[in-house]
């Protein structure tokens, strides 16, 4: 079944490039998926066709953090009531989202069998987007892993915390070791300026230095600003609700950086390339 999907895909009429990028961090709480959804907004804002996959199947949240109202999700998917461009709900300037389940054990621990039928889902979308954002589940279990590698890039989201910073490593080691990731894109979230946050990035980049093959580069540093929780508690995005604040200001930039950078040619580039990463690892059980 996983070489037809393969087959089937590669033969697919679809030459528009989009844009897939990871935003994980190892760590819960350091603010991964209000990073998300404001690069999404910011991206929206620009003119970009973006769409945020809840990636944390098990325990959504991306639906919540904007108030919006979901009457199917990913299980339906899965369970072949609907098709993916179904469940699909719009954001704020137009940003699609594929909500996943809160409180669903099972949807955090997906069969060979499910995690075909999630790709399959992908295979068929109709809806034209230029940028995929995954926002993952925190920790680094195999799903974390799985979208991380099958992205065109990675942002690892961290913050001035030790258990932070001992996490992302830990998820850089993973990938680079066992998976042949060797470029990493660091978010320093929740710092109190530019200075810290390159402090923050020069702290991660010693350790990794030390011990793995890897690139890492500083994209953006997000300061921490009180703004962030009045948007979280108006169900609301800061860069709607605060424009000119120094989160919002920051991320926007965030935005416009990432919307530039370059999709590979090869291998890929299309969203076929993200789907056929999933299906290789599925097939092989291993990632490269």
């Amino acid at each position: 079944m996983i070489e037809d999907q393969a087959s089937s895909l590669r033969k697919m009429n679809q030459s528009r490039l989009i844009k897939v990028i990871a935003v994980t961090g190892g760590k819960g709480g350091v603010g991964k998926t209000n990073i998300t959804l404001n690069t999404a907004i910011s991206m929206a804002r620009q003119g970009k066709r973006v769409m945020v996959l809840d990636a944390d199947l098990g325990l959504a949240n991306v639906d919540v953090m904007l108030g919006l109202r979901v009457e199917k999700n990913l299980a339906h998917v899965l369970s072949g009531e609907c098709t993916l461009d179904e469940v699909l709900v719009t954001g704020p300037h137009g940003i699609k989202i594929a909500p996943a389940t809160s409180g669903t054990q099972s949807m955090a621990e997906l069969s060979p069998t499910e995690h075909a039928g999630l790709i399959r889902a992908f295979s068929e979308l109709r809806t034209p987007i230029d940028v995929l954002l995954v926002d993952t589940a925190a920790g680094i279990s195999d799903m974390v892993l799985s979208f991380s590698k099958a992205s065109q890039d990675i942002m690892v989201v961290v913050c001035d915390e030790p258990t932070s910073l001992t996490d992302a490593y830990a998820l850089i080691k993973i990938l680079n070791r066992e998976h042949g990731v060797f470029r990493f894109k660091i978010v320093a979230n929740m710092v109190r300026d530019a200075r810290e946050g390159q402090e923050l990035f020069s702290k991660l980049s010693k350790v990794t230095g030390r011990f793995l093959d890897v690139a890492l580069e500083l994209v953006a540093t997000i300061p921490f600003d009180e703004n962030i929780r009045r948007a979280v508690r108006k169900q609301t995005a800061i860069v709607d609700a605060y424009p000119g604040s120094p989160a919002s200001v920051a991320i926007t930039r965030l935005a416009k950086n990432a919307a530039s950078w370059p999709i590979p040619n090869q291998p890929g580039g299309h969203l076929e390339f993200f789907i056929e990463q999933l299906i290789s690892q599925k097939a092989t059980g291993t990632q490269r």
